[in-house]
């Protein structure tokens, strides 16, 4: 497939509650540099030459503070905001329904509201992989030894972690194929988009991807998140700087 500009539409799950987060709001009101979290994550989006359009599915006890308190961000982003659903499966069947027959997407990707580091250069190696193969996402290899227990830890066995990854954002598919593993999906549980995709019997790619696509879940994860974002500033300006 060959890659253009604009093809790629994303879906922006977040209508979560972010329970784990604490506090009354949705943790994508959270700010980093004084930015939402939902905002600094479509802001880094958007500077990927194919990223279209972006569809967020959210809350309805969100959607007043979306269309009055960040209205002009909203559109001067082109964000799409969509009825999100009680399960992340129903925001991003949702986002999918709101895509319409747009011809001109050829890759939906589905990436964290929450994870808003993510890197240009793993943008274009997720795109290029999935227009190769169709199904691809970032994920890290597990570095850590890793145990599993099925007694509470009162005993364990050792995993053999050089088969093992984790799964990050975002997981990027040929349009018509998420559209066929969610007409195929009857409601059993799935843990993300890539297991859907998998149960229609579509190998899906790892792409390596970094830790720095850090997903904010705990109110200290921000402090994390603002020293990553500082060594990339620090990187990108030595990577512009002219020659003296």
């Amino acid at each position: 497939m060959k890659a253009s500009s604009n093809d790629v539409a994303v879906i922006l799950p977040a209508a979560g509650s972010g329970q784990r987060f604490g506090g009354v709001q949705n943790k994508l009101f959270a700010t980093l540099e004084h930015v939402p979290l939902w905002l600094f994550s479509v802001r880094r989006l958007r500077l990927h030459q194919r990223v279209g359009r972006i569809l967020m599915p959210i809350s309805a006890s969100d959607r007043p503070r979306f269309e009055t308190e960040f209205a002009q961000a909203v559109a001067e982003s082109e964000v799409e905001l969509v009825a999100g659903g009680k399960e992340r499966t129903d925001s991003v069947r949702s986002g999918l329904e709101a895509l319409g027959d747009d011809d001109s997407v050829a890759l939906v990707a589905i990436h964290d509201a929450a994870r808003p580091l993510v890197r240009h250069d793993h943008l274009d190696a997720v795109f290029a992989k999935a227009d190769q193969c169709g199904a691809a996402i970032l994920a890290t290899p597990v570095t850590s030894t890793v145990k599993q227990s099925f007694d509470d830890g009162h005993s364990c066995h050792t995993l053999d972690r050089k088969t093992l990854w984790l799964a990050q954002t975002p997981q990027v598919f040929r349009v018509d194929l998420l559209r066929q593993a969610y007409a195929k999906h009857r409601g059993r549980p799935a843990t993300d988009d890539a297991e859907l995709v998998q149960r229609i019997g579509i190998d899906v790619a790892l792409v390596p991807g970094s830790p720095e696509n850090l997903k904010i879940t705990y109110p200290h994860d921000l402090t994390i998140a603002q020293a990553i974002l500082n060594i990339q500033s620090q990187h990108e300006h030595a990577r512009t700087r002219p020659d003296r």
